[in-house]
């Protein structure tokens, strides 16, 4: 039981982190580049979390394992709070996001293959949306 309480530990940080990094990105298409089908390609992936996390543990069980005041990488790291510009904050979030949800595509395949699945298609449709953004977003430091 203390191996399974510490892989949905994981689960549950990389389910966390993937929602905070979509909200965040979710935020850049919707206000500053004020893209509805980005925005809702965005919005919908972070449902898709949403439902995959429920089918995957019960909420319950994540919050039982979650240790926050114990977590030894909580601290933030100085590179952390170097954002230089918008086009800096949206990659290091889209970043943020694919590599989580690469972390619950992995460990979910201990639990549930269906969603670690789910998980893999989610992270495929995260490279087109970066795709489609970036060149947005990199216009948006060429015009000033």
């Amino acid at each position: 039981m203390q191996k399974l309480n510490k892989i949905i530990r994981v689960i549950d940080a990389n389910l966390n982190r993937a929602k905070e990094g979509l909200r965040v990105v979710e935020e850049i298409a919707r206000f500053i580049l004020e893209d509805r089908l980005l925005t809702e390609s965005v919005k919908s992936i972070r449902h898709k979390i949403r439902t995959l996390s429920k089918n995957l543990i019960k909420t319950d069980l994540l919050l039982e394992s979650r240790d926050s005041c114990g977590d030894i990488g909580k601290d933030i790291r100085a590179d952390e709070l170097k954002r230089k510009d918008i086009p800096d904050i949206f990659y290091a979030n889209i970043q943020r996001v694919k590599e989580s949800i690469r972390v619950l595509e992995e460990f979910s395949k201990i639990i549930d293959k269906n969603s670690s699945t789910g998980f893999k298609r989610m992270r495929y449709s995260l490279y087109e949306i970066e795709k489609k953004a970036v060149k947005r977003i990199a216009a948006l430091s060429n015009s000033r």
